[in-house]
């Protein structure tokens, strides 16, 4: 069987991938695009980042995402005060970033970056499926691709981009992949209407809300829908033992405050997804001719909406890398090392505070916020995507860890069981998901 000849494949039609491929086929290079689904297709994962801001510009895609979005200043979460929560508004970070972000449906915004990716001039395939892959020398690479008719053909490359989300295509065949030994958790959620949104300006916010279990979120959508969802220990969900929106529903009412947003609400579609262990890595990002990207690389936890910033940014960073990689590949180890350092190290910051949102003291610390320092200002910055670049951002946030060290010390009993609560349940598995990506 003969084979297709081209520069690059990117495998996966998401946000990570149509990133690289558009700007890999804005500089000239001959790109194909895979994707083994159809957009709209759908995805979870809708709040967006200020940081993300500056990046569609580049991209050449901001004024599509304002017309897709709800427009979003802030991140709320519980606290003891007449309101009954602090707003953590962007307009506060210490750096550069934007004051303001989106909130998107993933199936539109998805589409739109891939066909953005197709305008940009990279040959869009969907309903096209990498299912092999053989190392032809030391860089090119040989792909078998299946159609969903089931025709199968073959593409040779001289670089594989891995953007094939919770599939992790290439860190599957090369056996990269990693449970994350540190935390683990799986997501129970449905999109309603009619349930309360925040008064005034704060009416887009993401809200955020803790229970004994693990965390709530409440997104405002267009069209007046807000995406409600829990994220839990996975010994939690265990116990839906098949019910979905029953369940959904007894564990949003644990939270009273979020409950009486949701009194008027009414459940869209009778739909409620379930989605399991979803914290991994890889133990490598990149080698001679391929590199992962996005969900395919890594993900952590969806608590500060990291998934999709973390996603695109790591993938225009992967384009340079590509690009100065096909032109001089004596240097492509080194590119590949400080790619994934950068990356590891944006993933480590939120790491942090991933891990102990739901601790005692992490709790209290965004329950009753101090600016000494402007260290709640550098958890804004955080919060904003800001985690890589601004160095009077990442000293401080090197000061907010001291100082949670000091608090967990004073109050070390509650520390200790938190801690031990969060590592048995990293040691938990939950198989019990609904949707597509369960079913890898």
């Amino acid at each position: 069987m003969s084979a297709e000849a081209c520069d690059v494949v990117v495998i996966g039609g998401g946000p990570a991938g149509s990133t690289a491929a558009a700007l890999l086929a804005r500089r000239g290079y001959g790109v194909i695009a895979l994707e083994k689904a159809h957009h709209p297709r759908f995805h979870i994962g809708e709040s967006l980042l200020p940081m993300n801001l500056p990046l569609f510009e580049r991209l050449g895609v901001l004024e599509k995402v304002r017309a897709l979005g709800v427009f979003k200043r802030g991140a709320d979460f519980e606290a003891d005060n007449e309101r009954g929560y602090n707003t953590f508004a962007f307009d506060r970070a210490l750096g550069k970033s934007p004051p303001h972000a989106y909130q998107v449906w993933r199936q539109d915004f998805d589409r739109m970056l891939y066909a953005h990716a197709r305008e940009c001039g990279a040959d869009t395939r969907e309903g096209h499926e990498a299912i092999g892959i053989e190392q032809l020398g030391p860089r090119d690479s040989r792909l078998e691709v299946r159609t969903e008719e089931g025709r199968g053909y073959r593409i040779e490359a001289r670089y594989v981009v891995d953007a094939s989300g919770r599939d992790a295509f290439l860190a599957a065949k090369r056996r990269l992949r990693r449970k994350n030994a540190q935390h683990q958790s799986a997501a129970i959620f449905g999109h309603f209407r009619g349930a309360d949104v925040r008064p005034g300006e704060d009416a887009g916010n993401i809200s955020m809300y803790r229970f004994e279990h693990g965390w709530m979120w409440m997104i405002p959508l267009p069209d007046g829908v807000m995406s409600v969802g829990a994220v839990c220990w996975p010994d939690y969900l265990k116990q839906r033992r098949g019910r979905t929106l029953e369940f959904l529903l007894e564990t949003l009412r644990r939270n009273p405050a979020l409950w009486q947003r949701m009194r008027r609400a009414e459940l869209i579609g009778n739909e409620v997804r379930v989605t399991g262990n979803y914290s991994y890595d890889s133990s490598s990002m990149g080698g001679p001719g391929w590199v992962l990207i996005g969900d395919a690389f890594a993900f952590i936890d969806p608590v500060f909406s990291s998934g999709v910033y973390l996603a695109m940014s790591g993938a225009e960073q992967a384009a340079q890398v590509v690009d100065a990689a096909l032109r001089e590949p004596a240097a492509e180890t080194s590119l590949l090392r400080r790619l994934e350092k950068r990356q590891r190290a944006g993933m480590e910051r939120f790491s942090f505070f991933i891990y102990r949102f739901n601790e005692p003291v992490m709790r209290d610390m965004f329950r009753h916020p101090r600016n000494a320092l402007k260290l709640e200002q550098s958890v804004i910055s955080m919060l904003a995507g800001d985690l890589f670049d601004t160095p009077r951002v990442l000293w401080r946030l090197q000061l907010f860890k001291l100082v949670y060290g000091i608090l967990a010390l004073r109050d070390w009993r509650r520390w200790r069981a938190g801690h031990r609560d969060r590592l048995a349940q990293a040691r938990a598995q939950f198989t019990g998901g609904n949707t597509p990506l369960d079913k890898v």
